[in-house]
């Protein structure tokens, strides 16, 4: 998505930082260089012609690196947690995570999130995230980075 409409986007948490404040310059090298990464899961577990089904399990102190999304999809917590994310508009949000809670989020044609995701809870972080692959804008390519 475009970065002059993220408040579209029902974004988890609350925003802690803007203006890319507290970024270090390694992490917006790392949002550059992941822009088009579109591995938005640590495990892809299933892919059909419609869907895209990932399982993200991040132990207290790991990240997932920047990703890009750009299908319509929603994401479950299967844990109770916190994360910190970063997100390509500047923004820095801390997110409290209650199992079962879930998000759904649709992108119009162009537009797409840009995100990391840290645990700095003390409990492991579990979600499943599903992707529509039917959507506005067309799959992104899956390559594995080094960062995920």
């Amino acid at each position: 998505m475009n970065t002059d409409d993220m408040s579209d986007l029902p974004l988890a948490g609350t925003l802690i930082a803007d203006g890319f404040q507290g970024w270090t310059p390694a992490l917006r090298e790392e949002f550059e260089r992941n822009a088009d990464n579109g591995q938005v899961g640590r495990q892809l577990l299933s892919e059909t012609a419609r869907v895209r089904v990932w399982s993200i399990r991040l132990a207290p102190g790991e990240r997932v690196a920047a990703h890009r999304h750009v299908l319509d999809y929603f994401w479950t917590a299967h844990t109770s947690g916190r994360s910190l994310q970063h997100t390509c508009d500047g923004t820095t949000r801390i997110v409290d995570y209650t199992p079962g809670e879930t998000r759904h989020y649709t992108f119009g044609p162009g537009h797409y999130l840009l995100h990391d995701l840290e645990n700095i809870g003390t409990t492991d972080l579990e979600f499943t995230t599903v992707e529509f692959k039917d959507g506005a804008n067309p799959p992104l390519d899956l390559r594995p980075g080094p960062e995920h």
